[in-house]
């Protein structure tokens, strides 16, 4: 943790692409819970010429997006990725979302596109996006679901399939598994995760991942889903009153030895409940945001982006924690922050 990693391929995230499409629009709900690598198949897939022409729609779980920062080069609502990719931000309701999006397209105020990939939250149940496009009969005029795929992490997933109702409800609800992070999961592991994921969901094909990038064709339209059955599973809350999201916020440049240092704590105190923190941090000496990725136990290697996507050159991170109050983790920065001047 304690070392800068800078990246030599460093810079903005999500800039590419074009393609028309025909009369219906297919839709692909990316899912899968916290840390599962959502965003980074999402834009190595708007990289590709199979993603050009991609509406990205990013919904996330707390007060600051992270994950649209990264994707998006501007805070408006609708920007433009570049060559004929947007982005989408929505908080509220997805279907007005949708509409707003097919209406500016028709009147020439975005680019054209063919295709829409639904990012969703870490801890969101798809099957509500689900039943909207199987009961909403002008989207379903407008849209189709093509593909609902789910990332799980082979790090953290068997663990988090047996603690946390979403993450298996992701799993059952999916067309298409993709396993992440199988390089850093022990032997075994992966195959592991595989017969537990069969076991909640035979019917679904299961790619595994490669530092981040999926086959394109798993973002095309193949098998659709069965909304009926869908519909057919309870929707419970999305989270639970012991999970919380906070924001950290940070105008001055940050001392990455004491934020390390900090986080090591956390982590070696509490790491089972640190569910997601990600964030963008304005490091000491860096030129450029460095982003930082834990999930639970695991530390994710810094880098350091060439510039800030946003044109926000401040530090913020996002916490989605399980019994673990904001006022605790503000006073351990504090507390390290105090001993290291002293």
């Amino acid at each position: 943790m304690l070392q800068v990693f800078p990246s030599s391929q460093a810079g903005l995230f999500g800039r590419r692409q074009r393609h028309a499409h025909g009369a219906r629009i297919p839709v692909t709900v990316m899912t899968g819970f916290l840390g599962a690598g959502k965003t980074t198949l999402v834009k190595c897939f708007l990289q590709t010429s199979e993603g050009r022409g991609t509406a990205v729609v990013v919904n996330e779980f707390g007060a600051t997006g992270i994950d649209d920062a990264l994707l998006r080069s501007s805070a408006d609502e609708t920007v433009l990725l570049g060559n004929g990719c947007l982005c989408c931000n929505v908080r509220s309701d997805l279907q007005v979302a949708l509409r707003r999006l097919v209406s500016e397209r028709e009147r020439g105020q975005v680019p054209h596109f063919g295709r829409v990939v639904i990012e969703t939250s870490g801890l969101a149940d798809p099957s509500p996006i689900l039943r909207t496009f199987a009961t909403d009969r002008a989207l379903g005029d407008e849209f189709h679901i093509g593909t609902v795929m789910a990332a799980v992490d082979a790090v953290t997933g068997l663990a988090t399939l047996e603690q946390f109702p979403e993450a298996r409800r992701q799993v059952i609800l999916a067309d298409r598994l993709l396993l992440t992070k199988t390089d850093l999961a022990g032997a075994g592991t992966a195959d592991k995760l595989t017969r537990a994921l069969r076991r909640l969901n035979p019917r679904a094909a299961i790619d595994i991942v490669t530092h981040g990038q999926a086959d394109p064709a798993c973002f095309l339209e193949g098998q659709r889903h069965e909304m009926a059955a869908a519909a057919g599973y309870a929707a419970e809350a999305v989270h639970g009153d012991d999970i919380q999201s906070f924001v950290l916020g940070e105008d001055s440049p940050v001392a990455w030895n004491g934020f390390a240092r900090t986080m090591d704590t956390l982590i070696a105190l509490r790491g089972a409940d640190l569910l997601r923190v990600k964030g963008l941090l304005d490091v000491e000496g860096c030129s450029g945001p460095v982003v930082v990725q834990f999930v639970q136990h695991l530390a994710h290697p810094p880098v350091e982006l060439a510039a800030w996507p946003d044109g926000r050159r401040d530090s913020r991170l996002v916490f989605i924690t399980r019994n673990i109050g904001e006022s605790e983790v503000r006073a351990l920065f504090a507390a390290v922050r105090a001993l290291a001047r002293g």
